[in-house]
């Protein structure tokens, strides 16, 4: 049985209630058997307690992300008790939506308090869907009457988005979808994206890659949408020709997350990719089967959040004047909106000598 959890997240008026019911239908249609958590604000500050009724806010967060937790262990733990071959979770917010309403020393003492990290607590989700708000670009349809949970001004809510958009960037799997459409097709982009995640009908990863130079740490660390990942990356063996396997190690501060990853390529830019979470035991035992003719990459990544589009920034530690942006995109067509903070020397999606495989070959 594959079991598969995502977070469907965004700001107040963004939508999701309707996207729930989408994706209930769209995939009950293709084998899935769909499991949904409800929003756990929504459920304690209707039944009475709420950040105002509690002792404080940080009082009221640590029970919300304790419910959180509880919840998703127990959907979890059904989900392995039935008698199918797919089941996806749909988180209704996911726990890091906490981290929006708190500040950085309260949100460090709930997670104390919880006894969690943020790497794992983040990266417990198989991926995340972030609907941005009306309040960001369809303005006319923002409204609070339907939750009554939700008293945010449309200023208030474009300020929770952005928090809620830095919340989450970080993740591997981060997706934003704002309102360049109309409503119906904002949400068959939501359900587009989740399809292509899934693997439906096949499992494509569509990637451009640039030579930057060397951007200015210290301004991408001050940036609330810009996020820091250690990352340490290994090839495996691999039998057939024009298959990668390789293994990461992905984290801060001593705490990761363990994946494998078989990709083919299709063309320059289209491939086949599956990705699978370990255990650290796990990817322990798969390390024994390293491919001794390449070297281990390490590097560290920044997951930039830029008007939508989730960029990533590879900084190598043999290179002092340049470094790889990447980004992953649902079509071929999309038009990217670089950081204008970015240099960009040149596109080198099709140039062989700029992948990590082949990084790791030159490595000495």
């Amino acid at each position: 049985m594959e079991v598969i959890k995502i977070v469907v997240t965004g700001g107040p008026c963004a939508g999701k209630s309707t996207a729930m019911s989408r994706i209930q239908n769209t995939l009950a249609n293709m084998g899935y058997r769909t499991l949904f958590i409800a929003e756990t604000a929504t459920e304690l500050i209707t039944g009475g307690v709420a950040p105002w009724t509690c002792g404080s806010n940080a009082d009221y967060q640590r029970l919300q992300m304790k419910l959180q937790i509880e919840k998703e262990k127990i959907f979890e733990q059904a989900a392995q008790t039935m008698d199918c071959d797919k089941v996806l979770i749909v988180c209704d917010r996911g726990i890091m939506d906490n981290k929006a309403y708190m500040c950085r020393d309260e949100f460090e003492h709930v997670l104390k308090e919880v006894n969690a990290n943020e790497v794992e607590l983040r990266d417990s989700y198989d991926a995340v869907f972030h609907l941005v708000t009306a309040a960001k670009g369809a303005k006319e349809f923002y409204t609070t009457v339907n939750n009554t949970a939700r008293t945010e001004t449309p200023e208030q809510a474009a300020l929770l988005d952005d928090k809620l958009i830095s919340a989450w960037t970080g993740h591997p799997h981060f997706r934003v979808i704002d309102n360049s459409y109309d409503f119906e097709s904002k949400i068959r982009k939501l359900i587009s994206e989740i399809l292509g995640f899934l693997g439906e009908p096949e499992p494509l990863e569509i990637e451009r890659k640039y030579l930057i130079e060397y951007p200015d740490i210290k301004m991408l660390e001050s940036i609330d949408n810009c996020e820091k990942v250690e990352i340490i990356q290994t090839y495996l063996y691999s039998p057939d020709e024009g298959e990668e396997i390789r293994l990461r190690q992905r984290g801060n501060d001593g705490h990761y997350v363990y994946f494998k990853t078989i990709k083919k390529e299709l063309s320059d830019k289209k491939r086949i990719e599956i990705e699978k979470r370990l255990t650290k035991d796990e990817y322990l035992r798969l390390l024994m089967t390293a491919d001794t003719s390449k070297r281990q990459i390490r590097k560290n990544r920044y997951c930039l959040t830029y008007h939508n589009q989730y960029f990533e920034i590879d900084v190598y530690p043999f290179w002092k004047d340049k470094a790889i942006m990447e980004i992953e995109l649902s079509d071929e067509d999309t038009p990217i909106i670089f950081p204008d903070f970015i240099k960009i020397i040149k596109e080198v999606t099709s140039e062989r000598e700029y992948k990590n495989s082949s990084l790791a070959e030159k490595i000495v």
